[in-house]
């Protein structure tokens, strides 16, 4: 929807907004890793090239490794020149080089940190940042806590009654967030020694994406679907984070994580809060996650039997993947031989409120499926066949069945029934779609450019709160417990590159249902 629309409809979602980005020095932890390779350092790079970015912000890069300055400028061209979405230009990047700078040093250790301030004095000399500091936590969580509490008591947090004085600081966390609901708690108590709450940004990279800022306008701009948005007439919603690849050389993790951990706490939690909120009285970062916690609160717990009969887990076995031979789950790299780690994970779900009460969401997740995709399906409750009782060709009309996809093809679809030319009266179904490909001719941001924009900007919106966090790993808990007094599972029980295990099938069609092709 066009911007002059959505101010003459909707003018409380864009308040805010186009808040313009402070100047700020951001410190990037675990500078030499994998993630700030491939995506923060192209997500700022082509911030830049946009004109999104301050031209008082320079970038600190924090890692064990012993590079010099230069060393590090040469890395992040390099990185730049491989993962950017657009060419790298000249001219742009000596610029956006001068702004780069290098301390190495031991996360455990205080001298790293007294370079590190000596570096953000020089930094604030020379490019005037106002004093403001955004730390970015770009390494696995078991540093974060020593790196959190180095930070509080070196005094490069600028504290919250100090705040006349000059400057923020704000902290950015990746995934995930505790392993559990007790690590969650502790995380956040950490976070919370050094930070306000208002002051931390728990990234998941999924609420960057296009399609997913998008079901908020979609939801609340348009008044031909917030009406039927609710129990009166959606049967029920199925949401699907589908992966073709396997879990490669992370299979340690996932022996500790499994699906359920990895994906359903953070990514999928978030989409079902999105779908399901009622609507905020703003859209900024207090109202929308007020209303997102609130689902999160209302979902109905799965305790002791209720876990076997609404839930399916899966493990995938060799098979075949676009042709190619695929390796099983047990043979992945850091993968035990007899794992019982899930690969795959079905739920379903019910938010206890009016708005939805006794609406299934069934919600899924896997590795090593037919094919990648994400997708939101709300479908809605079949129409009266007295009419068309004749003239159908099947058994039932098929339902009309609205779709978001958020990846790889990003847009929206519905499904809904035509008469078919010619005909004295068939009915068939079609779809209305709209692809942001065809729609806009614009490269579309990544996720980590809007987060990072946001972050710099100081819009909370896009971030997870330490109540959601907490609220989506009692869910997660509950279920974890229940498996544990289960018979093992007999896994694997799916072949890589196919829909996913029976259980999972056994489970939506017990209801008289069927899990959508993706």
């Amino acid at each position: 929807m066009a911007r002059a629309t959505l101010e003459q409809h909707a003018p409380h979602l864009i308040a805010g907004a186009e808040r313009e980005p402070d100047a700020c020095a951001m410190v990037i932890f675990g500078a030499s890793g994998d993630l700030t390779r491939r995506m923060l350092l192209p997500a700022l790079y082509n911030l830049a090239l946009d004109g999104r970015i301050p031209e008082r912000l320079a970038v600190i890069g924090f890692a064990r490794t012993e590079w010099t300055e230069e060393q590090f400028r040469e890395v992040a061209y390099e990185a730049v020149k491989e993962f950017s979405r657009r060419p790298v230009e000249d001219g742009l990047w000596q610029q956006f080089a001068r702004k780069l700078f290098y301390v190495s040093g031991d996360y455990a250790e205080p001298e790293g940190y007294e370079r590190l301030a000596e570096v953000l004095e020089n930094v604030e000399r020379e490019l005037d940042t106002d004093g403001n500091h955004l730390y970015y936590l770009a390494l696995p969580p078991s540093a974060s806590e020593e790196i959190i509490n180095h930070l509080g008591r070196t005094g490069q947090v600028v504290p919250h009654l100090e705040e006349e004085r000059g400057g923020w600081s704000r902290i950015l966390v990746e995934k995930p967030f505790g392993d559990d609901l007790e690590t969650a708690v502790q995380l956040n108590r950490t976070l919370h020694s050094a930070f306000r709450e208002e002051d931390v940004y728990r990234i998941d990279h999924y609420l960057g994406k296009e399609t997913v800022q998008n079901i908020l306008v979609f939801r609340f701009a348009n008044g031909i679907f917030e009406p039927v948005w609710n129990r009166r007439y959606v049967d029920h919603v199925q949401i699907t984070v589908a992966e073709s690849i396997g879990v490669g050389p992370r299979g340690g993790y996932y022996e500790q994580a499994g699906a359920l951990r990895d994906m359903v706490q953070n990514h999928i939690m978030q989409l079902l809060s999105l779908v399901a909120m009622e609507p905020p009285i703003a859209f900024n970062g207090s109202a929308v996650r007020d209303e997102k916690v609130k689902v999160l609160h209302a979902l109905r717990p799965l305790r002791g039997d209720a876990v076997g009969y609404n839930t399916a887990r899966g493990q995938y076995a060799a098979g075949a993947q676009s042709g190619e031979p695929a390796l099983g789950y047990r043979d992945e790299e850091g993968s035990a031989r007899d794992s019982q780690a899930e690969t795959y994970v079905a739920v379903k779900m019910f938010v206890d409120n009016w708005r939805w009460a006794d609406v299934p969401f069934y919600i899924r997740t896997g590795k090593r499926m037919a094919r990648r995709s994400s997708e939101i399906a709300i479908q809605f409750k079949q129409a009266p066949l007295l009419l068309f009782r004749d003239a159908l060709q099947s058994s039932s009309l098929e339902p009309n069945v609205l779709t978001l996809r958020i990846q790889p093809d990003e847009g929206i679809a519905l499904k809904f029934q035509t008469k078919v030319p010619g005909s004295p009266l068939r009915v068939q179904p079609v779809n209305m779609d709209f692809p942001y490909s065809d729609s806009f001719r614009l490269q579309t941001p990544s996720a980590y450019e809007t987060l990072l924009l946001d972050a710099i900007r100081g819009d909370t919106t896009l971030f997870a709160r330490a109540d959601e966090i907490e609220a989506a790993w009692s869910i997660v808990d509950d279920i974890i417990a229940g498996w544990r007094e289960m018979p093992p599972p007999r896994f694997p029980n799916y072949e890589a590159g196919t829909r996913g295990p029976p259980e999972a099938d056994a489970m939506i069609e017990a209801d008289g249902r069927k899990w959508r092709e993706p």
